[in-house]
């Protein structure tokens, strides 16, 4: 009876076409997760006519998705070491995809801001057992790009958002734009259900489940004998959580401070620009077709940012990477507070929209592989979750912060706090001693601490 190591298996094999149509599958959640992520803001412009409401009446329902992301990233991690990745994951399209569907039957702000609430928490669980469902399912050189699919499927979904609200809103309203949104997901949640397998390392903790791993194993293009019995080497290898204060030791605590400032203010910086561009746009005299597409060009750039962010960062380092996009993103961002918005809208208006998006954007998907180097590895998984999670707060308030500039300065004040939160951000990742460096070839940057060995 032969014992099979999946861990090794699947680092050392190869790349096969069935392995690729997992990953599309599971990126396809996250476009979709997106998509219903960014369809409130889209609708916001004929919400706020509609109902004869203000726009910072809306602040509440706008910040209620965030906040259930929150909660729900935290409980979709623990539901997918417990029950599994698959199942978890698909059990957050169905429950996000069910209240998405039912947001096109409310009328008042405050179940509306309820449903938006605990579809957040569908929302949130979604996006780490995808990730970490597409990273176990491939060989270790194609983890990181696995990885950074799934999280660019992100802005890919809310590039679709914005077209679909474009299209859907002026002619049919915004209710079938939810109803699209929440009917969509169900139908792949149903059909993933009988086609995407349990990740390969959830199944060999697992005894009873071991003929259905021998299954997988053999469509991935491995030779598996019937009778094999199943170890593997990264369950072996996993260490419990440890402890938070572990994060904010001496040597550590200026990094995990200023990696928290980080995620704080560029978490806060991009969703003051997802949450309220449409609704910006329509208030200076653009329709909403038009609004929508400002959207879903500032997505364009986010999809470009985070594929663009990942390989300079490799070439240059995340020192000179992140501090430059950041301060480009400043002169983007003060470039167009001192723009006077007008439809149509202009090409320069759009090109700078397309990089703000990148950079904002790129920032931010690069900051995880930033936090990641930072831990050592008995506790990055503690390190990185946690600058997340406390990230999330300034997610949760970049409605209520954008809403105040737009009600005290208008346009030029609405763009000046996005100069401001990365300015922020900016001196966050200045603070930051550990660094990403350079790669092999390229002379060794000034300033930037040796990365400690776990």
């Amino acid at each position: 009876m032969a014992t099979v190591n999946v861990g090794k298996l699947l680092d050392e094999g190869h790349w096969s076409g069935y392995q690729k149509l997992l990953i599309a599958g599971t990126a396809l959640t996250i476009i979709l997760d997106g998509v219903d992520n960014q369809l409130l803001p889209n609708a916001l412009p004929r919400l706020i006519e509609e109902w004869q409401m203000p726009r910072s009446a809306f602040s509440t329902a706008l910040s209620a998705g965030p906040f259930g992301m929150m909660i729900g990233g935290a409980v979709g991690g623990i539901l997918g070491d417990r029950y599994g990745r698959r199942t978890a994951l698909l059990w957050s399209v169905i429950s996000f995809a069910a209240l998405t569907l039912a947001i096109s039957y409310v009328n008042s702000i405050g179940a509306l801001a309820l449903l938006r609430f605990f579809a957040g928490v569908g929302l949130g669980g979604a996006m780490p057992n995808a990730a970490t469902l597409a990273s176990e399912y491939v060989p270790r050189h194609r983890r990181p790009f696995a990885v950074t699919l799934t999280i660019v499927c992100i802005p890919l979904g809310g590039m679709l958002a914005a077209r679909l609200a474009g299209d859907i809103i002026p002619s049919y309203g915004w209710r079938p734009l939810f109803m699209a949104g929440g009917a969509v997901p169900i139908v792949l949640a149903v059909i993933l259900f009988f086609v995407l397998p349990e990740s390969p390392h959830y199944l060999a903790g697992r005894r009873e489940r071991w003929p259905e791993l021998t299954t997988l194993l053999r469509r991935m293009g491995h030779q598996v004998p019937p009778d094999a019995t199943y170890a593997d080497s990264d369950t072996a290898s996993t260490k419990p959580h440890a402890p938070l204060a572990e994060i904010f030791a001496p040597h550590l605590r200026r990094d995990t401070i200023a990696l928290f400032g980080s995620f704080f203010f560029c978490l806060m910086a991009n969703y003051i620009a997802i949450l309220l561009i449409p609704v910006t746009f329509t208030g200076s005299g653009f329709g909403q077709t038009a609004a929508n597409r400002v959207q879903e060009n500032f997505n364009l750039g986010g999809v470009v940012g985070a594929i663009g962010g990942a390989l300079v960062i490799q070439r240059l380092g995340s020192r000179t990477a992140m501090l430059g996009m950041t301060v480009v993103a400043i002169v983007v961002s003060l470039g167009l507070a001192g723009m006077t918005l007008s439809a149509p809208a202009s090409f320069t208006l759009m090109t700078l929209m397309v990089i703000g998006g990148a950079l904002l954007n790129g920032v931010q998907t690069t900051m995880y592989a930033l936090a990641a180097h930072v831990y050592p590895t008995k506790i990055r998984g503690t390190g990185v979750g946690s600058a997340v999670a406390f990230g999330r707060v300034g997610n949760v308030l970049a409605p209520f912060v954008g809403n105040f500039a737009l009600d005290r300065g208008g346009t030029a004040a609405y763009f000046s706090s996005w100069a401001l939160t990365m300015g922020l951000v900016f001196a966050s990742l200045a603070a930051i001693g550990r660094h990403i460096p350079r790669t092999s070839g390229v002379p060794a940057q000034v300033g930037v601490r040796a990365p400690r060995v776990p």
